[in-house]
């Protein structure tokens, strides 16, 4: 999906009626006769009447569930970012079952010769986390109090009032490899996706916060370099142990879209493009002490004319003593 165009943001459109005939079906009841907005005993009333713009917007629609109507929106904005089928799908507000979330690593093949002539290890790593969030929710007096009624929009009373939901995705990594050669050469490369959905029911609005990252690491370990220095532990003043460098460079490109279900409007809100370098590198002088060296370059340029570019950097030295034996 981009700011012009949405294949899940069409099927939240497009699910709206047939949420709403599903629900016009169990209200009305089996082998009813569906009363529609615009239909021949329901006509579109004169420009002067109150209604005259609920029967034009919502034309073919059951009467008593709009498109705007929150009973229609939720299930129908489920269906569409989820996968699911809007014809079968649940139209109730609480999930009976919670979202799977994972997380896979698998370093099987070291077991096979290649790796085990060629690696100190190999891993590939998978993680998913989801969740579905309902905002601001209360019970609707109204619902009980007038049964059947209808609200100033011709919309059924509905039995529970929400301000909005968000739907948050994350694969954290999407797919990760992180491997070791015998020659003490380490390398990571990862790539992670992550969407955010917020669901407005106040105006119809969805934004649409994604994000996508790109991350190679290479890290060396230099073996036992030796200092001279009053820091060693042994009383010859040698210490003799390992540099370990280690170089992340990565990208990410954030974008916040908003999606009006009204009209034709999609806007590109924010964004950015991130490119970043850590650099770090330590030395333990004893058991006890050790120095590190880091260094942070990151670049960021929005993806609208509004905003400036935006240089940080970050440079120093740290020496992290561990009280104990």
């Amino acid at each position: 999906s981009n700011e012009t165009q949405s294949a899940a943001f069409d099927d939240f459109r497009n699910n709206r009626l047939i949420i709403a005939d599903r629900l016009a079906a169990d209200h009305y009841g089996a082998g009813a006769v569906i009363p529609r907005y615009g239909d021949a005993n329901n006509p579109i009333p004169a420009e002067t009447d109150p209604n005259y713009k609920v029967y034009v917007a919502n034309q073919g629609y059951p009467i008593g569930y709009t498109k705007s109507n929150q009973a229609v929106l939720l299930p129908a904005f489920l269906a569409a970012y989820s996968g699911g089928n809007a014809s079968s799908s649940s139209t109730d507000i609480f999930r009976s079952f919670p979202i799977p979330n994972w997380s896979i690593k698998y370093n099987g093949l070291m077991r096979y010769k290649f790796f085990k002539d060629k690696f100190k290890r190999f891993s590939l790593q998978n993680n998913y986390r989801a969740s579905y969030t309902i905002n601001q929710f209360r019970s609707n007096f109204d619902f009980t109090e007038k049964p059947g009624g209808q609200d100033v929009n011709t919309n059924f009373f509905n039995k529970t009032i929400m301000s909005n939901i968000n739907l948050v995705e994350q694969f954290s990594p999407l797919i990760r490899m992180d491997f070791e050669l015998k020659s003490s050469l380490r390398v990571l490369t990862e790539i992670k996706k992550d969407r955010a959905l917020s669901m407005s029911f106040d105006n119809n609005l969805l934004t649409e916060v994604k994000g996508m990252e790109y991350v190679v690491g290479l890290g060396y370990r230099f073996k036992d370099v030796i200092f001279s220095s009053r820091l060693a532990d042994s009383p010859t003043g040698i210490i003799k142990s390992d540099i370990n460098l280690k170089a992340d460079f990565s990208y990410r490109n954030n974008q916040t879209l908003v999606r009006y279900l009204d009209y034709d409007n999609n806007q590109l809100a924010a964004g950015q493009n991130i490119w970043s370098l850590k650099l770090t590198a330590d030395y333990a002088f004893s058991k006890n002490l050790t120095a590190i060296f880091y260094y942070d370059h990151s670049f960021s340029k929005a993806v609208i004319s509004t905003s400036f570019p935006l240089t940080n950097i970050r440079s120093g030295f740290t020496l992290r003593y561990n009280f104990g034996n």
